[in-house]
């Protein structure tokens, strides 16, 4: 189905904030790394971009 992959921001050390993110042609979804089977949230693709910087103008 979806090829998921870890984000390169995930935070430092051992990787204990990881999210997972996977594309495709209709959604972009994102995952906690460590629970994976719970919630995931999914964005079409034109809205990822703003949903990020979004959350870096709230670091």
């Amino acid at each position: 189905m979806e090829n998921w992959r870890k984000s390169s921001y995930s935070g430092p050390g051992d990787g204990n904030e990881c999210v997972e993110i996977a594309n495709s042609l209709t959604h972009v979804a994102v995952r906690d790394s460590k629970t994976p089977a719970r919630a995931t949230l999914t964005f079409p693709p034109e809205a990822f971009a703003p949903f990020l910087e979004g959350l870096k103008r709230d670091q």
